[in-house]
């Protein structure tokens, strides 16, 4: 049973819903500009949510993301990335808390290396790997808005690198 943080009425919720609707609409994106933006908007509403939750590892995460998204409309160089995944290191070692605050980590530094070292496909692709840690963390802290949008990214995801594929 839920507690009452983690049922799908629960205010703590409501954000995870918005982070899923933001979420879908960014992997529908074949363009990679509107991608990032989407993906800043969703990450956004995850802070706000995990926040909510109480997963303060999960929150750094989001909102380094959140950061990274951003510097990636504009500043797509190795060096910009290699910071954004020292971030991600470094706040995965000051906020530990055991091993499931490794997943949100590892999908950050997953997602930065995604953005900012490939593109197309392969960018998509990666993304899928650290779309699936994110479905395994919200899984296990309750998060039922993030728990769906992760399910669907990944179908989403996977359609679009079809889509992607046919087209050239």
């Amino acid at each position: 049973m839920l507690s009452a943080d983690t049922s799908w009425l629960a205010p703590a919720q409501w954000p995870g819903y918005a982070a899923f609707a933001f979420g879908l609409a960014c992997f529908a994106q074949t363009d990679d500009r509107r991608f990032k933006i989407f993906m800043a908007l969703e990450c956004a509403a995850y802070a706000l949510h995990f926040a909510m939750l109480g997963q303060g590892t999960a929150v750094a995460s989001t909102l380094i993301s959140l950061a990274r998204s951003v510097a990636a409309l504009k500043a797509r160089t190795p060096a910009v990335g290699l910071v954004f995944i020292a971030l991600g290191l470094v706040s995965g070692a000051v906020l530990y808390a055991g091993p499931l605050s490794l997943l949100p980590i590892a999908a950050g530094v997953i997602g930065t290396t995604a953005l900012f070292f490939l593109q197309g496909v392969p960018m998509r692709a990666l993304m899928l790997v650290g779309t699936t840690l994110w479905l395994v963390n919200n899984l296990l802290v309750g998060s039922v808005g993030g728990s769906l949008l992760e399910a669907c990214l990944l179908l989403a995801n996977a359609t679009t690198i079809v889509r992607m594929l046919k087209r050239s």
